[in-house]
Formats: structure tokens, C-alpha cells, sequence
């Protein structure tokens, strides 16, 4: 499974260093948001400070469903989910593969946005232990039911804009943990963080065996 995880990861991930959407889309859209934010809220005040964490994790949301749908369509061009269903590829294989792509790019965007939130918003980070735990298990949340929920959408007509209606619902327990384990980072007792960031383990976990399991069904409804 995990040799069949590292060829779709890499073909994934070859495909979008050729067609640059996420640099050239994705990333200035999410700092656009970050801005857009700064203007909506007193950057000198005490308000955009208190919802930094807050609208940090929200800006993260919105550019995962962008790579999120651009990893779906991957597999939508030249009849390359029939090829997957036609190969010898494990489906857990496949789905963790699609998975670690696009976890490997929300990654380098939460990098981007965490730099953009310290000299927009005049973040301070202290808890930065936590604050890397938290983004590895929101990270890896967001990336396997993203994954999971592109395949269940792939092939609709309305699969643009179904995506981000049937996922952000779902996504809101990751939102509201990681929202809570960077205030307790940002501008808290780092120390209350950690249960957060431990339930956004949980969420990680389940996430990942349900989409494992579910994605070969998907993969070969679709």
C-alpha cells in the first residue's frame, strides 16, 4: 500500500510543480483572504488580535477546498480514474497517496499564511510546539476527508460547488479544535492547548480509516 501511497503521491505532486495552481492561484488567494481580513478589522486594535487564530484556520479551509478540488480534477482529465480502477493499485493505497499530495501543499500554504498572520496581524507566537502539532493533525484531517469527499463528488456537473457545501460541515470539529489549541498557543496557557490539539489527533485518525476504507467503493462507483 505504501509503495502505491508514494507513486500517486509523487504523480500528484509532479503535476502541480508543471502547472504551478497552487503557487500561482492558491497561495495568492489565501494571502489575499489574510488581507482582507487586516482591512474588515482594526489592525490596531485588540479585536484582530483575538481573532487571528480564528481566522487563520478559516483562511487554511478555504484554500484546502481550492486544492482539494484541483487534486480531484487530477483524476477527472484523459480517463485517469478509469486507469486507477483498471491497475493493480490498492484504493487505500491511491487514497493515501491523493492524501499526502495534498497535505504536502496545505503545508507550504499554512507556512505562507503562519508568516502572513505574524507581520499582518502582529501574531506572537509562544507555544510553538504546540502550534506545529496542531497543524500536522489538522493538516492530516483536512487532507484525507478532502480526498475522501472529491472522489464522492467526482463526476457531478455541480462537483465545484457541492464540494466546499457537502465538506466545510464536516471539517467544523477541525476548525473549532485548532481554532482553540492556537488561542491557547497565541495568546493563552499554552498548556490548555494540548487537549485540543489531541482531539485533532482523534479527528486525524478517524478521518484517515474511514476515507481508507471507504475509497475503493467510491473509486469504483464513480
Amino acid at each position: 500500500m505504501w509503495r502505491d501511497a508514494t507513486l500517486v503521491a509523487g504523480r500528484d505532486l509532479r503535476v502541480e510543480l508543471r502547472s504551478r495552481v497552487t503557487t500561482n492561484q492558491v497561495a495568492p488567494f489565501a494571502l489575499l483572504v489574510l488581507v482582507l481580513f487586516a482591512f474588515a478589522l482594526d489592525p490596531d486594535g485588540p479585536v484582530l488580535q483575538r481573532a487571528t487564530p480564528g481566522l487563520y484556520w478559516i483562511t487554511v479551509l478555504f484554500a484546502a477546498v481550492l486544492a482539494i478540488a484541483r487534486s480531484a480534477a487530477i483524476d477527472e482529465a484523459d480517463g485517469v480514474r478509469d486507469a486507477l480502477r483498471l491497475s493493480a493499485l490498492e484504493p487505500a493505497g491511491v487514497f493515501v497517496g491523493k492524501a499526502l499530495a495534498v497535505a504536502a501543499e496545505l503545508v507550504a500554504l499554512e507556512v505562507l499564511l503562519g508568516v502572513g498572520v505574524v507581520i499582518l496581524y502582529g501574531a506572537e507566537p509562544a507555544g510553538v510546539g504546540l502550534l506545529a502539532a496542531t497543524c500536522a493533525c489538522a493538516t492530516v484531517a483536512v487532507a484525507s476527508t478532502g480526498t475522501l469527499y472529491g472522489a464522492l463528488v467526482s463526476g457531478l456537473r455541480v462537483r465545484e460547488t457541492l464540494l466546499p457545501l457537502l465538506l466545510l460541515p464536516v471539517l467544523a470539529p477541525v476548525l473549532i479544535a485548532a481554532t482553540r489549541a492556537f488561542e491557547a498557543a497565541l495568546v493563552g496557557v499554552v498548556a490548555d492547548g494540548w487537549p485540543w490539539c489531541g482531539l485533532l489527533a482523534a479527528f486525524a485518525v478517524l478521518y484517515s480509516v474511514a476515507g481508507a476504507l471507504a475509497y475503493g467503493t467510491l473509486l469504483e462507483g464513480s
